[in-house]
């Protein structure tokens, strides 16, 4: 046994000393793009202001930071609960938990075939051996001084037959040392995609948060325009009192009358679908919580119950690439896609394995490891691929195309990142411009309707001049409402496109989410966007 312990050790040694390199392209993480923006030409300072509520100017801080529970700007304890229920009890955030937490498993199984293999086994054996036989394949004398052999003979009852009982016990090991790399590889590109698991997991957190704001900004929004509709509708009863009073009198026709009923019923057509679109909304609001639709939820949102934030912060361009979570998982994609180069290199190098075993075997239990029962054995192998018609090779040929591949993926992603930001910002400066002209319009509709129906009172205009100036107002008091949500749902948007604050969640401080945005960079991100298609992108070879 002690020969067994120092040669398999010394093996050992060997194969930790052959292990020390491994083959294929080391990845480097892609830096920001050079000089990256967000709009070709500076902002203004703040946003446009308009005198109505959700129309104060909204300033721009750059460099600004993002919390993690970014929603509660809007200092609405309704919408705080409500995207707290969400993320406790919404199926989606635990199917994200639970896939990252397969992933680390997966991590950990790969890393298990850094360690020998270590098995042992015992066996019971009750042997009859043919008496024709007996002879040639008889246990002979053991360790005890026991010796077992067969009766023969030429006379009867000539040869019997054997009966014997057999013990083995041993224990095996075997260590296939990473010499050229291949499972170091393996487990880097299953780190890889753990971690393509963590930044899905932030991801969950952001766009739930989001859809929850969202909804409730929809539900104030349809909210408005039912009200907006039904003062509509009354607009449309009072001209259509005034026409028959004036009817009454002879001073309006039938004609008249009968447009007005006709521009009535079609003011109350507007309400219908606005009323299924307010439930089908809180219907989202019920299912994003986690409940079926008959199980309704006590929050409920109006214009008044969200309060407009004036500070809108904004990230330095350069730290985009490190705060959202759709280009961090991309970056792990080509960690991972990066090593499987690599493992596809090492799968065309010798493979080295060794295999040891000892035990013990007699006829009785409690002989196997006296003298004569004990036995082990040392086994080094190496194999090399001679010829497999190629397999290999295009292997590896397939995974330089999938890095190719996942290269181009993170570009477009990092693309995408930045246009989603540069979208938003655009709608904040135009969607309040917007509410600012559509209040100017609201505020002229209705003192031009004011105005309208007096003169039509006096006789001083006809219908049609009333019915022009009701449908201008009811466009206008529809467009108004419609930008006073827009407002807020174009700062959620911006929280959102620029990451929506995961780092400064605490458990990512704690280590249990992906990893915070970095203070500095590299160049990497140069070399891979000016990579050749013929060649391995320089940045992570």
């Amino acid at each position: 046994m002690r020969v067994c312990s120092t040669g398999l050790a010394t093996l050992l040694a060997i194969a930790s000393l052959l292990a020390a390199c491994s083959v294929g392209p080391d990845f480097l993480r892609p830096a920001a793009p050079k000089d990256a923006g967000y709009v070709p030409t500076p902002l203004p300072k703040a946003t446009a202001a308009a005198a109505i509520y959700g129309g104060d100017a909204q300033r721009f801080v750059e460099g600004g930071d993002i919390r993690f529970d970014w929603w509660t700007v809007f200092q609405s304890p309704a919408l705080n609960a409500l995207v707290d229920k969400a993320i406790r009890a919404n199926p989606t955030v635990e199917a994200a938990q639970r896939a990252l937490a397969a992933a680390e498993e997966n991590v950990y199984a790969q890393q298990g075939y850094f360690y020998p293999t270590v098995g042992v086994g015992y066996q019971f054996q009750r042997q009859m051996v043919a008496g024709n036989l007996a002879n040639s394949v008889a246990p002979g004398c053991q360790g005890n001084g026991h010796c077992i052999t067969a009766v023969q003979s030429t006379t009867p009852p000539y040869n019997k037959a054997l009966y014997y009982n057999f013990h083995t016990a041993q224990v095996t090991v075997g260590y296939t040392p990473d010499v050229f790399g291949l499972n170091r590889r393996q487990v880097e590109s299953l780190e890889a995609q753990a971690a393509v698991q963590r930044y899905e997991l932030e991801a969950t957190y952001i766009t739930l948060a989001a859809n929850v704001v969202a909804a409730a900004i929809q539900e104030v929004s349809v909210r408005s325009q039912i009200a907006a509709v039904k003062e509509i509708i009354e607009v449309n009863v009072k001209s259509l009192d005034l026409l028959r009073a004036q009817q009454k009198d002879g001073y309006a026709m039938g004609i008249d009358v009968a447009a007005q009923e006709a521009a009535l019923a079609a003011a109350r057509q507007l309400l219908p679908p606005l009323q299924s679109q307010f439930e089908q909304t809180r219907d989202l609001l019920r299912a994003l919580v986690g409940n079926l639709p008959n199980e309704d939820i006590d929050e409920t949102f109006e214009l008044s119950s969200l309060h407009l934030p004036q500070d809108l912060p904004i990230s330095v361009p350069s730290k985009l690439v490190e705060q959202r979570p759709d280009v961090r998982a991309a970056e792990e994609q080509l960690r991972s896609a990066n090593a499987q180069v690599g493992v596809a290199i090492a799968n065309r190098m010798p493979l080295f394995s060794i295999t040891a075993a000892a035990g013990g075997t007699a006829t009785q239990f409690t002989q196997m490891f006296s003298p004569g029962g004990p036995f082990w054995s040392i086994i080094g192998s190496v194999a090399q691929t001679v010829f497999d018609g190629g397999t290999l090779l295009h292997r590896e040929r397939a995974a330089d195309q999938a890095l190719y591949e996942a290269a181009a993926q993170y570009r477009s992603t990092v693309i995408t990142a930045y246009q989603n930001v540069a979208d938003t910002l655009h709608a904040l400066v135009s969607d309040a411009d917007a509410l600012s002209a559509a209040l100017d319009a609201e505020v002229a509709a209705k003192k031009t309707l004011d105005l309208t129906r007096a003169q039509m009172d006096k006789g001083y205009v006809n219908y049609l001049i009333l019915l022009q100036a009701e449908q201008a107002y009811q466009q206008a008091l529809l467009t108004l409402v419609q930008a006073q949500a827009t407002r807020f749902g174009d700062t959620a948007a911006l929280f959102e496109a620029l990451g929506g604050g995961w780092w400064n969640r605490a458990g990512v401080a704690a280590g249990e989410g992906g990893e915070a945005p970095e203070k500095t960079g590299n160049a990497a991100a140069e070399q891979i966007s000016a990579s050749s298609p013929d060649e391995r992108p320089s940045s992570i070879q």
